[in-house]
C-alpha cells in the first residue's frame, strides 16, 4: 500500500530528528535505509529503518522510542503480518514510502483512582474488558457497604459514567491511572426504617450523615441487591439475538454446547452487553452470564475478522478475499474455530455430536451461531437486520497465557498436546499467547488450553508457524499413549465429518490437511519428535520453503495434469518416505 492511499494526519513534523532514525557514516542515513509510515490509533508516525533490519530489531525500535512493549506489538503490510522476527524487512517486500499498520495489544489491567465528595479515596486495578457497572461492584465492596450500588453515580473528567461502558473506552490516551469520583445521586430516594414506613431523603446529603447513621444502628445500609445484575432497561427485547447455525438439521447439539448457548443467551436477556476485547486484530467479544460476574463465552464474528468489512482494529480490507495469514480467507476464521473443536477428538476416537468428552488437546467447546447486539461494531450503525454470524467458544478460567511465563514449567505431554493439534491442522498462528494456562487439583497440576484456531486448515504451508519449536518439550519423544493416539487419526473421515457438519472443506484446504496428517503419522511412526516434524513444516525465514513444500512441489511436477487427487497423495507418500527415511539416516 503506498503512502498517497492514507490520511497522513496527525503526523511528526520533524520526522528527521524522530528517536528511530537510523544514521550511517559521515552522519548520512544508510544507503539502504527507508522512510516507512506507521499507523496507529488514528496517528501516522514516521520512521527510518533499513531494509536489512529483522523485523525484531524493527519492534525493538517502536517500543524503545514509543514505550510499546514488543510482545503486544503485531505490524501488518500489504494485508499480511509480518509475523517472523528473524526475517528482513526487505524479505517482505517492504519498500520506502509504505505504510505498516501497528497493532497493539494493551494490558489487560487498568488502574483506577475512586474518589469520593467527602474525601474519601482508594485505588485498585480492574480489567480493561469490564464495564463501569463491574467497577461500581467493587468500590462497593472497598467501601464495606458504604455504598449502596443504586444510588452510585461515577464521574470521569466530568462525564457521568453509564454502567455499560466498557472501561476499555475511557483509556483512549493510553493513561497510567484514570482517576473516578463517586457520589450518591441527587435524585429523590426511598429509604426504608421499619416495615411499613418510608421516608424520602434527598441523596446529596446522605453521604455525609451515612457513617453517623449506620453507627447509631438506625439503617442498615449494608448493599442488599450487591449480587443482583446491573440490567440495562432501555434494551428492548428484539434488540437481541442468539441461537445456532445449523446447516445439517440431522445434528442435535450436544448438552455442553446446549448449556453455553443457555448461559449465553441469559447474560444478553439481563442486559449485560457483549465486551470487546483489547486483545487479537479482529472483534472478539466476552459474553457475561446473568449475573454480570462471569464470562460464559467469546463471540467472534465473521464481518469483524481482520481486513474484514466491519474490522475494529483499523485494518485494511482484503483486496484479494485473502486473509491475514497466506492461505487463509477472510470470512472464514469462524469455520476453521469450529472445525478445530470437531477434529479435536477424544482419545476414544472421532467426536461424537451427542458427546461431552473433552478432546485429546482440550480445544474448548464451539458452536457457529447468528448473534445481533448494539454491542457489536457496525461500521453503518446498528439496526434491527443486524445479525452477524460467528463463532461462539466457551470461555475458560485460567490464570494468564504462555506468554506470561517461561515454558519450563509446562508438562511434557501438555505441549506435546498442542503439538498435535498444530501439526494436523498445519495451524498458521500458534504463538504462546494463545495457549492459556490452567490450574487444576490440589497441587496446581498445569493444563494448557489452545485457542484461536482462525487460521488453522489453510490452503498452503507458506505461513505455519509453531512457537512450541523453541520450547525444550517440543525435542522429547512422543508417549506411547500419544503414538496410539495418532495412529488412530484418519484423514478421510475428518474431512467427511467436517462435511457433517456443514463445511465442504475447499480442495487445497483438504489436501493440505492430508499431507500435513500424513506426515504426523510418518514421523510419530518413525520416532521423530514434534521439534522434528514441526521443523519440517514451519519456514525458517520469509523466503525459504519449508521442507513440506519442497515434497509437494516435487509431487506437483511429478504427475501428469489431470491426475486424481488419490494418485497425488501417493506421490507425496513416496516422496516423503524418501525425505523421513534420509532425515533418520
Amino acid at each position: 500500500m503506498s503512502v498517497a492511499s492514507v490520511a497522513l494526519s496527525p503526523v511528526y513534523e520533524d520526522y528527521w530528528n524522530f528517536p528511530g532514525r537510523v544514521s550511517g557514516q559521515h552522519g548520512s542515513w544508510s544507503n539502504d535505509s527507508i522512510l516507512i509510515y506507521l499507523t496507529v490509533g488514528g496517528s501516522v508516525i514516521p520512521m527510518r529503518v533499513l531494509e536489512s533490519d529483522s523485523i525484531a530489531s524493527v519492534k525493538l525500535r517502536i517500543q524503545k522510542c514509543k514505550g510499546f512493549f514488543v510482545k503486544k506489538q503485531k505490524l501488518v503490510f500489504d494485508g499480511k503480518e509480518l509475523a517472523r522476527n528473524n526475517s528482513r524487512v526487505q524479505d517482505y517486500g517492504v519498500a520506502d514510502g509504505n505504510v505498516l499498520h501497528l497493532v497493539l495489544r494493551l494490558s489487560d489491567l487498568q488502574a483506577i483512582t475512586v474518589r469520593t465528595v467527602c474525601g474519601m479515596e482508594f485505588e485498585f486495578h480492574v480489567q480493561r474488558k469490564r464495564n463501569v457497572g463491574y467497577v461500581k461492584q467493587q468500590i462497593a465492596k472497598r467501601g464495606h457497604g458504604f455504598f449502596c450500588l443504586k444510588d452510585q453515580e461515577l464521574f470521569c473528567d466530568g462525564e457521568e459514567l453509564e454502567d455499560q461502558r466498557i472501561i476499555d473506552d475511557l483509556c483512549r490516551s493510553n493513561e497510567a491511572v484514570i482517576h473516578f469520583l463517586v457520589r450518591k445521586s441527587a435524585k429523590l430516594r426511598a429509604i426504608p426504617v421499619e416495615k411499613d414506613f418510608e421516608v424520602s431523603i434527598l441523596a446529596s446529603d446522605v453521604e455525609e450523615r451515612v457513617a453517623n447513621v449506620v453507627n447509631e444502628g438506625d439503617f442498615d445500609w449494608r448493599d442488599q441487591t450487591e449480587k443482583l445484575p446491573i440490567v440495562d432497561v432501555n434494551l428492548l427485547e428484539n434488540d437481541f439475538l442468539l441461537e445456532p447455525l445449523k446447516i445439517n438439521p440431522k445434528i442435535a447439539l450436544s448438552p455442553v454446547i446446549n448449556q453455553l448457548l443457555d448461559a449465553t443467551f441469559k447474560g444478553l436477556e439481563r442486559g449485560y452487553q457483549p465486551i470487546r476485547s483489547s486483545e487479537g486484530s479482529g472483534g472478539a467479544y466476552f459474553m457475561q452470564d446473568s449475573y454480570g460476574h462471569n464470562y460464559v463465552s467469546v463471540f467472534k464474528p465473521i464481518d469483524e475478522e481482520p481486513m474484514a468489512v466491519n474490522n475494529p482494529r483499523g485494518l485494511p480490507l482484503s483486496s484479494d478475499g485473502e486473509g491475514l495469514k497466506r492461505g487463509t480467507r477472510v470470512g472464514e476464521g469462524a469455520l476453521r474455530e469450529v472445525a478445530a473443536y470437531i477434529l479435536d477428538h477424544p482419545r476414544g476416537g472421532p467426536r461424537s455430536i451427542y458427546s461431552d468428552e473433552k478432546g485429546f488437546a482440550g480445544v474448548p467447546p464451539t458452536v457457529m451461531v447468528k448473534c445481533q447486539h448494539r454491542g457489536f461494531h457496525y461500521a453503518e450503525g446498528f439496526n434491527c437486520v443486524s445479525r452477524k454470524i460467528g463463532s461462539l467458544q466457551m470461555f475458560m478460567k485460567n490464570c494468564g497465557s504462555c506468554e506470561d511465563i517461561g515454558p519450563g514449567a509446562f508438562p511434557v505431554e501438555e505441549v506435546h498436546k498442542i503439538c498435535v493439534l498444530d501439526i494436523r491442522l498445519a495451524n498458521a498462528d500458534r504463538h504462546a499467547g494463545n495457549i492459556l494456562i490452567h490450574k487444576e487439583g490440589e497441587d496446581d497440576r498445569i493444563v494448557l488450553i489452545p485457542i484461536d484456531h482462525g487460521y488453522c486448515m489453510p490452503e498452503n504451508f507458506e505461513d505455519c508457524t509453531f512457537e512450541w519449536l523453541y520450547w525444550p518439550q517440543a525435542r522429547e519423544p512422543f508417549s506411547l499413549d500419544t503414538i496410539a493416539y495418532i495412529n488412530a487419526l484418519d484423514a478421510e473421515k475428518d474431512i467427511e465429518l467436517l462435511k457433517f457438519h456443514g463445511w465442504n472443506v475447499p480442495h487445497n484446504c483438504a489436501r493440505v490437511f492430508r499431507i500435513s496428517t500424513m506426515l504426523l503419522k510418518k514421523g510419530a511412526e518413525r520416532g521423530f519428535t514434534p521439534f522434528a516434524i514441526g521443523s519440517i513444516m514451519c519456514r525458517e525465514t520469509v523466503k525459504k520453503e519449508s521442507v513440506i513444500e519442497k515434497m509437494v512441489q516435487e509431487a506437483q511436477e511429478s504427475v501428469l495434469p489431470g491426475t486424481s487427487e488419490s494418485a497425488f497423495l501417493e506421490s507425496i507418500s513416496i516422496i516423503m518416505d524418501r525425505y523421513l527415511d534420509g532425515l533418520s539416516t
